[in-house]
């Protein structure tokens, strides 16, 4: 399995915007799906927006038409566009890469929406 290095994250007000990019490198097998997940204090990692090779894409209905998933082919490279974030945004994001090895993790990058 490769690595992975989230990058983005940082403080804004409800209505700003971010944007996560995640860096892969030294990957041997081909990543499948691209994803980023969240954890806010005292809940569950959860899914927020999910990209496969093929370019189909998943997001959850919270963020569904405020986020963006995309992915920068050449550079091995995926981000997360966060518009109109609101206080409840507020977690520590990861990104993860699937592969046929199964799902790796990077280490987390935080994002603090205040209202």
């Amino acid at each position: 399995q490769g690595q992975l290095v989230e990058s983005g994250g940082g403080s804004v007000q409800a209505g700003g915007s971010l944007r996560l990019s995640c860096a892969a490198s030294g990957y041997i097998h081909s990543i499948n799906v691209m994803g980023w997940y969240r954890q806010a204090p005292g809940k569950q990692r959860e899914l927020v927006a999910s990209m496969h090779v093929s370019g189909n894409k998943v997001y959850a209905d919270a963020v569904r038409d405020r986020f963006a998933i995309s992915r920068d082919n050449k550079r091995n490279t995926w981000h997360l566009q966060m518009n109109s974030l609101k206080s409840e945004d507020t977690a520590v994001y990861f990104c993860a890469a699937t592969t046929a090895w199964g799902k790796n993790w990077g280490p987390g990058t935080q994002v603090t929406v205040s209202s």
